[in-house]
């Protein structure tokens, strides 16, 4: 039976991410890292792990910090999806450097989430789950209570799709991913809608 939460299997990791991608702002890293912090808890992601090709309790754990992404790339462990289901998850940092924002993103790969059982598609083509989304903007929402953020864009890969200057203070009425925007102390959440 194919295992969703298996490190080890490569296809778990292919096919591209689903995600929650903030972007943090300006490049900051105590605002990446209390963001990162922020958001392994809100997803209550228990471990953190800097290998994909061993299982967690075949390597040591790595610290939930800015300096291991940027030892490792990427973050990685074990998920609970909204089905109930364990998935392999990962998190990524995008840094903007002197000319844009930093982005930190948390995912599950597509691979996994086929062999979840994740139902999406819904005659659209490319990936979509109502489920995920509402799933992944709660945890935006938990995230953004503990550490602010400038914007939550939710869908495949949708890091740096835009940003928070683009956005002017407005959600889209059209939507074809979701979007959780900050609007002084209140994050708005408009999900997608085409």
């Amino acid at each position: 039976m194919p295992n969703p939460a298996s490190f080890r299997d490569q296809t778990n990791w292919s096919d591209g991410y689903y995600e929650l991608a903030i972007e943090v702002g300006p490049t900051d890293d105590a605002q990446i890292q209390a963001i990162l912090s922020a958001l392994w808890s809100a997803a209550d992601v228990q471990g953190c792990f800097g290998h994909s090709n061993r299982e967690p309790q075949e390597q040591d754990p790595a610290p939930c910090t800015v300096d291991s992404l940027a030892e490792y790339g990427h973050l990685r462990d074990q998920i609970r999806l909204p089905t109930g289901q364990l998935a392999v998850c990962g998190c990524v940092a995008i840094r903007g450097g002197d000319e844009g924002s930093d982005w930190l993103d948390l995912y599950v790969p597509v691979g996994a989430l086929d062999k979840a059982g994740i139902a999406y598609w819904d005659d659209r083509p490319f990936f979509r789950s109502a489920v995920m989304d509402d799933w992944l903007a709660a945890i935006g929402t938990e995230t953004f209570k503990r550490a602010s953020f400038s914007l939550g864009v939710i869908g495949f890969e949708v890091s740096g799709c835009t940003d928070a200057s683009a956005m002017e203070g407005r959600l889209p009425e059209e939507r074809t991913i979701g979007y959780l925007l900050p609007q002084g102390e209140v994050l708005h959440y408009g999900a997608a809608n085409t």
